[in-house]
């Protein structure tokens, strides 16, 4: 069994709850979003990012507006929706049972 792919794996499952955590109080751009999962050791490639900012906009959970940039062109910027929020707060509800449950049985198991 090869680790990188189930630790990959692993990523990938929590990835749409981090890029909405990351824009839930401020609008941000794609490198915006990139640089705080980068920052977190969430090493995520802008191949992954894009097509999954477009899949949650078009699930109507994010929105986005043009912004006039003044180092290149326009930059997209990505908001929540207020459906994207209630999907939000329903994944943290599920993140904290999910790790709660985790802990518990990691913990048991090693003692």
């Amino acid at each position: 069994m090869n680790i990188e792919n189930t630790k990959a794996q692993m990523r990938k499952g929590v990835l749409e709850f981090c890029i909405l955590s990351v824009i839930k109080e401020n609008d941000a751009y794609t490198s915006e979003i990139l640089e705080t999962l980068k920052n977190a050791k969430l090493l995520v490639v802008e191949g992954t990012v894009y097509p999954l900012l477009t899949r949650l906009k078009n699930d109507g959970l994010l929105n986005y507006r043009w912004e006039e940039s003044t180092s290149g062109p326009p930059r997209k910027y990505y908001g929540l929706t207020e459906l994207g929020q209630e999907f939000l707060n329903e994944l943290n509800s599920t993140w904290t049972e999910l790790s709660d449950a985790v802990n518990i049985i990691t913990q048991t198991s090693q003692k």
